[in-house]
């Protein structure tokens, strides 16, 4: 039977854009409950003037409940204050003291529920010479070294994604499942902190070790292709191919075997893996003009006869499309032109689904409201303009 293993949890997520929605997008698919504070008319700014029809705020909210709360105003604070009791985790991306000076801080809301689980997600922590600085995606993945390690050396260029924003959402939840552990187990709250800069050493680990490894000269794109004896190849057909054959003296033979060249097993200068690491750009150019030689499909039938590690190289579409993907039930059907991404975990052989709605901007701020305050109180502050519900 299906079980969402965070059922009966609830967030209150203060943020926007990618970092902070992510997370808390992933924890609404295991089951909690996320109610999303926004400021009134426009809501968060990942909506893109499109209320609940921006794809980026549907990817990252759907299922969400939206409170629309002018936290400029002391009395939407005083509600968000109310509410907070009632919330097993505070989820927050804004500049650090930000809401500490609206009075929103870890301490306060930990004095309210001592088992809170308070979680800020910065660019750069809460100290040091850059924590007041503006920390998008682009910022989080230059001074994180990911530019670096995806562009040739000496010529950094941004990537294709946003890899930092990602990768801090996913730490995020990391955190955050960790700190519930640790409530069960203690019975206390705690304030969890984490920040992009931090975050994308998850991602950058394998380079920050091959950096001593190679007498502290930083990696670039090529520079981990001798070590992985890895190739991405231009088929006849147009299509690409990437081979990964490691260390392994047994994929190397087979790739001889896949491409009808046993004379290389006794070539000197790949003869061992030390040798093929040493004149790797030589065996790269000889592989290449090789893979020009027949189409994408021939290859992939040798390969697999063969047992060579390979993957055809896919674009969003062919991955989305193919059988495997299907397989796992990775993504949503698609709904309005857009499939919402399932969490990459399984639980009893199930993956939890994402069938949700995304909020209009302050569509739930009534019911939600409703658990601190009476009718007539929340009336009064929608008239005022400090609590908004999208009528």
């Amino acid at each position: 039977m299906p079980h969402n293993p965070l059922e009966g949890v609830r967030i209150l997520e203060i943020g926007g854009y990618i970092s902070a929605p992510y997370a808390s997008s992933l924890l609404c698919a295991l089951g909690a409950d996320v109610v999303k504070v926004e400021r009134p008319g426009d809501g968060e700014d990942f909506r893109r003037h499109q209320n609940d029809r921006s794809p980026y705020f549907r990817q990252y909210n759907a299922g969400k409940r939206s409170l629309g709360v002018d936290l400029k105003d002391s009395r939407g604070v005083e509600l968000v204050t109310a509410l907070v009791p009632r919330f097993d985790i505070v989820l927050e991306n804004m500049r650090p003291g930000k809401l500490a000076a609206l009075g929103l801080g870890p301490d306060v809301c930990l004095g309210l529920r001592p088992d809170l689980i308070y979680t800020s997600v910065t660019g750069f922590g809460d100290g040091g010479p850059l924590r007041q600085r503006a920390a998008y995606d682009s910022i989080g993945q230059a001074v994180g070294g990911i530019y670096s390690i995806l562009s040739d050396a000496g010529s950094p260029q941004i990537s294709g994604t946003c890899v930092g924003d990602l990768v801090t959402g996913l730490s995020t939840v990391a955190g955050v499942l960790a700190a519930l552990v640790g409530r069960h187990t203690t019975g206390e709250g705690q304030h969890v902190e984490t920040s992009m800069m931090e975050a994308v050493t998850t991602v950058t680990i394998d380079a920050i070790t091959q950096y001593y490894d190679d007498d502290r000269q930083d990696p670039a794109r090529q520079s981990r292709h001798p070590q992985a004896q890895s190739f991405c190849l231009k088929t006849a057909s147009g299509e690409d191919i990437t081979l990964h054959l490691s260390s392994s003296q047994k994929f190397w033979l087979a790739l001889l075997e896949a491409m009808g060249r046993p004379d290389l097993a006794e070539d000197p200068r790949f003869t061992t893996y030390e040798r093929r690491w040493d004149n790797y750009f030589e065996l790269a150019d000889i592989v290449r003009a090789e893979f020009l030689r027949k189409p994408a499909r021939e290859w992939e039938k040798l390969l697999s006869e063969a047992d060579v590690p390979f993957a055809p190289v896919l674009g969003m579409g062919g991955y989305l499309s193919h059988p495997q993907t299907e397989w796992l039930d990775i993504a949503e059907p698609e709904r309005d032109g857009l499939a919402l991404i399932r969490p990459p975990w399984r639980f009893g052989g199930h993956r939890p689904g994402r069938d949700f709605q995304t909020p209009r901007v302050g569509q739930h701020s009534r019911e939600i409201a409703a658990e601190v305050y009476a009718s007539g109180r929340i009336d009064e502050l929608v008239e005022a303009g400090v609590l908004f519900s999208g009528d």
